[in-house]
């Protein structure tokens, strides 16, 4: 069964920083791509970001571009993400999932497969 578990997650003020970590069991993050997503409260979940299965192209939301840095340790079977500059408006629930769309192309969020990731919280004061 595929799964992952996100952790790393926390309360942080305006301009800091976070990683979070995403651990996949059941299954090889080197046989997929990654993603990462958020959902704030009362809102659509949105994708932010992902890094394709073999050589690391990575691709990111607007909103995060320049702050955000997806990343993966395939030894580790694990994905990050490292967020900088964090803004209050990041305050969301962040989670990742596998995505069968293996180059990160058009809308790659369609392909996420659900792993069953509680995501973990992140919130941002001002």
């Amino acid at each position: 069964e595929m799964q992952v578990a996100e952790s790393g997650g926390g309360e942080v003020q305006a301009g800091g920083s976070l990683r979070l970590s995403c651990t996949a069991s059941g299954f090889l993050i080197n046989e997929f791509a990654m993603g990462w997503f958020r959902q704030a409260p009362g809102k659509e979940r949105e994708a932010i970001s992902c890094i394709i299965a073999t050589y690391d192209r990575t691709v990111y939301r607007d909103s995060v571009k320049g702050r955000f840095t997806i990343s993966r340790d395939n030894a580790a079977n694990t994905l990050y993400l490292q967020m900088d500059s964090l803004k209050p408006e990041d305050t969301a629930t962040y989670s990742c999932a596998p995505v069968r769309r293996l180059d990160c192309s058009g809308s790659w969020w369609d392909y996420a497969v659900n792993a069953g990731g509680q995501g973990t919280p992140v919130t941002v004061s001002s």
